[in-house]
């Protein structure tokens, strides 16, 4: 048997080695920080997911403004079993919103994109798929709005000009893609939540209704491609009962564009 002791035994008793293990220590503890600072960087827009947060500090970013408009926006779309049945009901009432596509969704349904377009509701990003961003790189982050941004305006004749995050969480990287892709990013300041269980029209519009005020931007889905099967069909029920309530109120409804010069559509738009 060899004399000559092993490896792993002199780098535990060796004291001429303590100082490359404590500089390892020390090494991997500065990596550890800078990993969480960079993830801290990169999740920490999010905190604007949280409402009072975003309607304290951020008002604009929510949509909020001082005025007696109300901006009406939908996310999730093109669904063809729900987004005619919202077209047919604004074309109706005369009222015009944003709404927010799927870059998955358009590429379903391409046609129903251009009604809603043509319908001259405004249209915005909200991302290929509805993913959490934060869990995203950089280069991911922009592939997928960019992919979104291109196809909606490829098959609606419109370059989209605003961007909402899934689940309304932001990130480094999303902030930085909407910026090169000329996107204004906005969340909202009162939503229906008609995805919650047990949702119903009455539960959509009190919900809707006890954060509603002048210069609100509102929230509801005309699909459930990433909700439960049918809950566009609460938010349906309650579109009318909020416009009525609005028009109690005295309060105007219409798309982002006519909430203020922040969310003003470019003079720039592309032939289909």
């Amino acid at each position: 048997m060899s004399d000559k002791p092993s490896r792993a035994w002199v780098t535990r008793s060796n004291p001429a080695h303590a100082p490359d293990s404590r500089a390892s220590l020390a090494l991997g503890g500065r990596l550890l920080v800078a990993a969480a600072g960079l993830a801290v960087a990169h999740s920490g827009p999010g905190v604007t997911a949280l409402r009072t947060v975003r309607m304290s500090l951020f008002p604009l970013l929510s949509g909020q403004v001082r005025s007696d408009h109300v901006a009406l926006t939908f996310d999730d779309g093109p669904d063809p079993a729900a987004t005619p049945l919202f077209i047919k009901l604004l074309a109706d009432r005369g009222v015009r919103a944003t709404f927010f596509l799927l870059g998955s969704q358009v590429s379903k349904t391409p046609r129903l994109a251009a009604d809603i377009s043509d319908a001259d509701h405004e249209i915005g990003v909200h991302g290929w798929r509805h993913r959490y961003l934060p869990l995203r790189g950089p280069i991911a982050t922009y592939d997928d709005l960019a992919s979104a941004k291109e196809i909606i305006a490829a098959t609606t004749g419109v370059d989209p000009w605003l961007f909402r995050p899934p689940y309304g969480v932001l990130s480094t990287a999303a902030l930085i893609s909407a910026h090169r892709l000329g996107l204004t990013p906005v969340l909202w300041s009162s939503w229906g939540r008609e995805w919650a269980p047990g949702s119903t029209a009455e539960t959509v519009h009190d919900t809707l209704s006890s954060g509603l005020v002048g210069g609100s931007t509102v929230l509801l889905h005309d699909s459930d491609a990433t909700s439960p099967p049918g809950s566009w069909k609460a938010a349906l029920g309650a579109l009318p009962k909020l416009l009525d309530e609005c028009d109690r109120r005295g309060l105007r409804v219409g798309p982002l564009g006519e909430h203020g010069s922040r969310w003003r559509r470019p003079v720039t738009t592309i032939s289909r």
